[in-house]
């Protein structure tokens, strides 16, 4: 997966935040057209790539793999030039810590600061004094987004020149994008759906050299962690045939799950269950290629296949994730589990009759 690393590391670059995905869509089309058949834009924003199976008559296999990366976006300007700002999906200001943001203005994008404020106070600062250990008479909590501020050090009216306003989205800065290798695994910002663009066009290269039988749709979706809503449009207009999502699989003793190479194929998560026999389907083809797939029950977790199974959109439905560490924040994987994905996704689209 090393000889893999300047691919993630595109990926994990471009910028994709909810509902401004043109950045890393643009990507994933220079890097998913080579290898189609076909690809196309739909009305949602999800970039669908088709690659023709030797029994074009089988239904498909659609495969779904978000984009979009979790973000904020600029609630209020204040009169001094900083910005109140809300989350757009799980993300808190501890994940994050005070550091460098991108502020995706329009015309210009600016660099902001989120700032907590200064630890030496008392009640009368309650924002920052909530935050202060026990023993230093604070009340030892964690930071949430009313008690945060992006500093600019700009004006209102150079906010108003460069395209900042509330629905301004925020993000980590390609600064701070950059993956380390941490002994046997790669660590940094957003593996979180980057990780699995790469599983896919992976897994549309291996495609290249042993077609597969049922003909594939590979979706790169948009705005999953607002609510699955592209997944749930490609769902209900691509040919009716098999969801499989690809997404970050949580490491966590409550789900017996380890930051291991082994790619985890979840039978049930909190938004529905998925189709058992599938998924079993799916361990066999790991097995059988020398792989040994977890297997996973989770309960906080939605994903862009179990959404669309909700809501009435998709019949057969499965999930292949990679372990990850620090969902949602500064995540960590082993540094062969996307392989292990590809080959056993490889597998199953090569086998699958």
């Amino acid at each position: 997966m090393e000889d893999d690393l300047p691919l993630l590391q595109s990926l994990i670059d471009a910028y994709g935040p909810c509902g401004q995905e043109e950045e890393i869509q643009s990507l994933c089309r220079k890097e998913l057209e080579p290898l189609s058949h076909e690809t196309w834009i739909d009305e949602a924003g999800n970039l669908i790539a088709k690659i023709t199976g030797e029994k074009p008559n089988l239904p498909p296999v659609r495969i779904f793999v978000h984009m979009d990366e979790i973000a904020m976006i600029v609630k209020s300007i204040q009169e001094d030039g900083s910005l109140r700002i809300n989350p757009l999906g799980a993300i808190y200001p501890a994940s994050l810590g005070q550091g460098p943001l991108a502020i995706l203005g329009d015309k210009k994008f600016l660099l902001g600061i989120l700032s907590y404020g200064s630890i030496h106070t008392t009640k009368e600062t309650p924002s920052t004094h909530k935050i202060l250990p026990k023993e230093y008479k604070g009340e030892g909590c964690a930071p949430f987004w009313e008690d945060v501020r992006v500093t600019t050090r700009q004006t209102k009216s150079d906010l108003a020149s460069a395209g900042v306003h509330p629905g301004t989205r925020v993000v980590i800065p390609k600064s701070r994008r950059t993956l380390c290798l941490l002994q046997d695994c790669f660590a940094g910002y957003y593996l979180d759906n980057r990780g699995a663009l790469a599983i896919a066009i992976k897994t549309a290269k291996k495609l290249q050299k042993k077609p597969p039988v049922r003909t594939v749709y590979i979706a790169a979706t948009a705005q999953e962690e607002l609510g699955a809503h592209g997944a749930s449009y490609a769902a209900r207009t691509l040919p009716e045939g098999i969801t499989i999502a690809i997404d970050v699989g949580p490491v966590s003793n409550e789900y017996q799950t380890t930051l291991s190479p082994n790619p985890i194929v979840v039978y049930q998560d909190g938004v529905a269950t998925y189709n058992k026999s599938l998924a079993d389907q799916l361990i066999h083809c790991g097995r059988k290629i020398g792989i040994h797939p977890q297997r996973a029950v989770f309960a906080s977790y939605g994903s862009d296949a179990s959404y669309p199974q909700s809501r009435g959109q998709t019949g057969r439905t499965s999930l292949i994730c990679f372990p990850v560490e620090n969902t949602h924040g500064y995540e960590i994987t082993h540094k062969n589990s996307l392989q292990l994905c590809s080959d056993l996704l490889t597998e199953y689209l090569i086998s699958s009759g």
